[in-house]
């Protein structure tokens, strides 16, 4: 089967995507590994009887989770409307990936480069034994982290930022450069949820920013000297990075004109 190449004639379809991690190894469609992206290749491709490829707002690193992912693909297939591609999808899809709305978009969308911020969410299990299900999304800690000492240091993470110190060995960005529209701890029912807004994100940095806040908070360091170490650029001074399992991709937002048809 081969790919559609010419797609001046086509219908531009987006996706809301939600899925479990935990046996993903990330986003990205790999050759051997199984990737979201990948199965959901597979599913398009039996529904169109060829080659279907997809974009997604942003590559999630294997077992992290997504509640609002965004996708998009180029499709010939014109007597359906586009959210009929939900149940169409879902019936060949596995369950820990699941298409919650589609919508036909202006040609010229584009899921990643078009997105205006993404919303990633935290969760932290604090001071008890986290259920089994639970501990699929999220991080066990057995203490309890002083709530004002990290919101003090997540105020700091705010407009445009160098964040070279977040920056994970092997980052491929050419600029470090992001801008943060707000993040904050929140208590949840007895779960701790730290919610990140910027309109990008380097490899693996919000794992990397939950770290060092985490680290930090229990050192029980002034925000001023945080300030000093943000501003530093200095990767030495960040802290260990979480583990995927508490990370979940929660929102991408657009501008509204790039969602009309």
């Amino acid at each position: 089967m081969t790919e559609i190449s010419d797609t001046r004639f086509l219908r531009n379809i987006r996706l809301l995507i939600a899925y479990d991690g935990t046996d993903f190894s990330g986003w990205q469609r790999q050759n051997r590994n199984r990737t979201v992206q990948g199965t959901l290749e597979t599913a398009l491709e039996k529904l169109h009887k060829h080659s279907v490829s997809t974009a997604g707002s942003g590559r999630t690193d294997a077992g992290v989770h997504a509640a609002g992912q965004t996708a998009h693909f180029y499709t010939d297939i014109q007597n359906i409307q586009a959210e009929r591609f939900v149940p169409a999808l879902n019936g060949l899809l596995p369950q820990d990936l699941r298409i919650l709305h589609a919508q036909e978009s202006r040609y010229d969308f584009h899921a990643r480069f078009d997105a205006k911020s993404r919303t990633y969410r935290y969760c932290l299990i604090c001071g008890r034994r986290g259920l089994p299900q639970e501990l699929r999304y999220g991080l066990q800690i057995w203490r309890r982290p002083r709530l004002d000492l990290l919101n003090a240091y997540a105020r700091l993470l705010r407009g445009e930022l160098d964040c070279s110190v977040f920056a994970v060995p092997g980052d491929p960005s050419k600029s470090r450069s992001r801008c943060f529209f707000g993040a904050s701890f929140f208590m949840q029912g007895d779960t701790l949820v730290f919610e990140i807004t910027a309109n990008a994100f380097l490899w693996k940095m919000v794992r990397s920013i939950v770290g060092t806040l985490l680290y930090y908070e229990e050192k029980a360091l002034p925000p001023i000297e945080f300030k000093y170490i943000l501003s530093s650029g200095d990767r030495r001074l960040a802290g260990p990075t979480a583990p995927p399992q508490g990370l979940t991709l929660w929102k991408v937002r657009y501008y509204e004109r790039f969602l009309q048809k």
